[in-house]
């Protein structure tokens, strides 16, 4: 609590200071008047998922026994990807726009199995780890309110829905996602006006809205002792933050 009332206490601050400035010559002061902007964009980004583990499961051996195994699997870190697209805006209203920006994920997940009903020979748990590659094109369509133009300057907020196709091949790994996702995404950016042209600094927070896991890839595995790992989730949302810089 004490933290988020010094984070208010400054942002209340830079508002005041805000406030007190003079103004100043404006660079392009009617490229906002445009109904259409167009522009491409760089960035960075952070892949995680949030699964559901099932706890105890019955696996069945090669004989027809059958064992009681409980597997926990989780991604140990968020994981780093690159960022690239295009960007089509529709101004709406002097406030409102709405915002359409294709853009290619580059990134991977690195995933962690902790068997907790098993140990090695010197007594520590048995994991094992799965590095799961993703490329997704996403066609992200937000809507964008934004605030007065001050200066050089004009913050907003940005929200909307974020379809997404999974552009990675099937393969033989513990853990595979399904082709298309979409996600709910909300964001905070600042339109910066350059003297040839817009720069645009934008973070923005997604999570899956739908099961991004493929729930049929236990019956595709030709080695039946991934499925003990297969088998030790029920569901997987995927999240992601990323920082993108927009050059209108």
């Amino acid at each position: 609590m004490r933290r988020l009332l010094t984070l208010l206490l400054y942002i209340a601050a830079l508002t005041l200071t805000a406030s007190g400035q003079e103004r100043k010559p404006q660079n392009k002061p009617y490229i906002d008047l445009r109904p259409t902007h167009f522009g491409i964009s760089v960035g960075f980004h952070m892949q995680d998922i949030e699964f559901r583990n099932v706890g105890p499961q019955v696996v069945v051996a090669d004989d027809g026994t059958e064992t009681i195994e409980t597997v926990v699997c989780d991604q140990d870190n968020w994981n780093p990807g690159f960022s690239v697209g295009v960007l089509a805006d529709q101004l709406l209203t002097k406030h409102l726009s709405l915002r359409v920006a294709p853009t290619m994920h580059f990134g991977a997940k690195h995933l962690m199995y902790h068997f907790l009903t098993r140990t090695d020979n010197e007594g520590r748990m048995l994991t094992a780890t799965q590095d799961m590659k993703n490329t997704y094109i996403a066609f992200p369509i937000n809507l964008k309110f934004s605030s007065e133009r001050f200066n050089n300057h004009r913050p907003y907020l940005i929200g909307g829905i974020n379809p997404m196709i999974n552009l990675t091949s099937k393969s033989q790994d513990f853990i595979q996602l399904k082709r298309y996702d979409t996600m709910l995404e909300f964001g905070l950016g600042c339109d910066f006006y350059l003297p040839f042209f817009k720069l645009i600094p934008e973070l923005k927070f997604s999570y899956s809205l739908v099961n991004s896991l493929d729930s049929g890839h236990a019956d595709e595995l030709t080695d039946a002792s991934y499925r003990v790992y297969t088998n030790s989730v029920s569901s997987g949302h995927s999240k992601m933050v990323t920082l993108t810089f927009y050059f209108e």
